[in-house]
């Protein structure tokens, strides 16, 4: 069993120092395997906000830009290496801060670590290539103009992440951002926002720039809303729930301020009859309860073919019953508490929901017996769907996986895409060719071919319809940050001859 550390106190972090919040206001830290208060973080209201903008603005104005967003990638690229390289250093105690401050599996939280410091090399490697990308050339039909492409920083960025993976959500804006060189305002969410302060004492230590990363900790009305509609923000990039997305959009349009959205989902893994039982039914589980199932792209809705569908469900359950739930500091643990109390009522009252409208709890359901204290939800399999409920409709974001059985391809690709998300889906069979038709068949932007939600910093990620719009990671990460100018020259010593010269008598 791993030790818990004490949460370092930290101030907000703008213009390369800590700040203490101008109105002095703290947001108390919740551990949810211990109900108990471990510290607090500042609360950052439209004030500070006005502070990081300011530093932010002036990041990328000084020196006519040359220190930060007119510079080489590859100066850039120094730096995002650098951040990696301290992360790695201190990998153990950031993993453990993680947990503590939002109960996922510490061996989850040490793997989050390792996948922050890879998506920073990656995007190093990113920006030292942008140089060579500058002033690509445009092939024109006419010889006398030529044309180019140069790639520019968007300018000043508020990157608005979520509390499920908050050191690695906020990395994989934070780190294209900066390599495209923006300067960037981050407001990690108010349920877990330690890990975020820490990659701000990482930036003081590799000496960043003042200005390039403000970190502003605090709640969505005080300190997000303000970032969105400040004028001086020229984009927003959010992952977090639809509502708030929808409202980030609505603030925005008055200033036509750009905007990408990460958005929830409510995504579906189809398995059909020819799979290898034990191998297929491990993917389900991990597709849904994985960080507790708290992923925007949890496959939450299973769709079983209907020969196998008694079979496969007898198995699963005997795999859930498995599981290890426990303290996550615990070693072995696969299954923590949810991150705060709110959201272990908005869980239970999914599967309350569920039932009174006529499901069937097959297993899970309610709290681990043998966990008196924490925000613990055992994982849930629900059967008897019927497509009009809401567990089928709705995303639950906790460990519930609701499940029906299909009879033909068709059935299973209809009632994969009834959905209003698009974010992701998965599709289990020995038949390759079957695999194909259903990928291009799926409404979602990531299809996981016999497997659930191994994510890398290299392929695009992001989704459709109600999950949201724009991409992140791999090069369209990057493309996200950056703004295009077409470059034309007349090339000719010819003059351009549309009008009569005036008479050269």
């Amino acid at each position: 069993m791993a030790m818990a550390i004490p949460i370092p106190s930290r101030q907000l972090f703008i213009n390369g120092e800590w700040r203490e919040p101008v109105l002095k206001k703290r947001i108390p830290i919740v551990n949810p395997t211990t109900e108990e208060i471990v510290g607090d973080i500042p609360a950052a209201t439209a004030e500070d906000v006005e502070l990081a903008v300011d530093a932010a603005r002036q990041a990328l104005s000084r020196n006519k830009g040359k220190d930060w967003s007119s510079a080489s990638g590859a100066f850039r690229a120094k730096y995002l290496r650098a951040i990696a390289a301290k992360i790695t250093e201190r990998k153990s105690e950031l993993a453990n801060l993680e947990t503590i401050d939002c109960g996922k599996p510490l061996e989850e939280a040490v793997w989050d670590i390792d996948d922050v410091a890879g998506c920073f090399e990656y995007y190093a490697d990113l920006a030292e290539g942008l140089d060579a990308k500058q002033k690509a050339p445009v092939s024109l039909p006419l010889e006398n103009f030529k044309s180019y492409v140069l790639k520019e920083p968007i300018g000043v960025v508020g990157l608005i992440t979520p509390w499920n993976y908050p050191l690695l959500m906020a990395t994989w804006k934070v780190a294209p951002a900066l390599a495209a060189g923006c300067a960037a305002i981050l407001k990690p969410s108010e349920l877990a926002s330690v890990t975020c302060l820490e990659l701000a004492e990482v930036c003081r230590e590799v000496g960043l720039p003042p200005g390039v990363l403000n970190i502003v900790t605090g709640l969505g009305p005080e300190a997000g809303a303000p970032l969105v509609s400040h004028p001086h923000v020229d984009k927003i990039a959010f992952t977090g729930s639809n509502a708030t997305g929808s409202r980030i959009m609505a603030a925005a349009a008055p200033m036509v301020k750009p905007v990408s959205l990460e958005l929830g989902g409510k995504s579906p893994i189809i398995v059909f009859e020819d799979v290898d039982l034990d191998k297929a039914v491990e993917w389900t589980i991990f597709g849904c309860f994985w960080t507790n199932g708290q992923i925007c792209s949890a496959t939450s809705r299973l769709l079983v073919h209907e020969s196998i569908a008694a079979e496969f469900l007898e198995r699963m359950v005997k795999w859930i019953k498995n599981i290890k739930i426990s303290d996550p500091l615990e070693e072995g643990c696969r299954l923590g508490p949810v991150v705060s109390r709110g959201q272990y009522e908005k869980v239970l009252k999914f599967i309350s929901n569920a039932k009174s409208e006529g499901a069937t709890i097959l297993c899970g359901g309610a709290r681990p017996e043998h966990l008196k204290k924490g925000f613990f939800v055992e994982p849930t399999v629900i059967t008897d769907i019927a497509t009009s409920m809401q567990i089928w409709r709705e995303e639950v974001f906790g460990p519930v996986l609701c499940v029906k059985a299909f009879s033909t391809e068709d059935e299973a690709i209809e009632l994969a895409n009834d959905t209003r998300y698009g974010l992701g889906a998965a599709v289990i069979s020995k038949d390759l060719e079957r695999c194909d038709r259903v990928s291009k068949a799926f409404q979602a932007g990531i299809v996981w071919i016999n497997c659930s939600q191994p994510c890398f910093s290299q392929a695009p990620w992001g989704g459709k319809k109600h999950s949201g719009f724009g991409r992140e990671l791999g090069e369209w990460g990057l493309d996200n940050y950056l703004s295009v100018k077409q470059v034309t020259q007349y090339v000719s010593d010819e003059p351009w001859g549309w009008y009569k010269s005036p008479s050269k008598l």
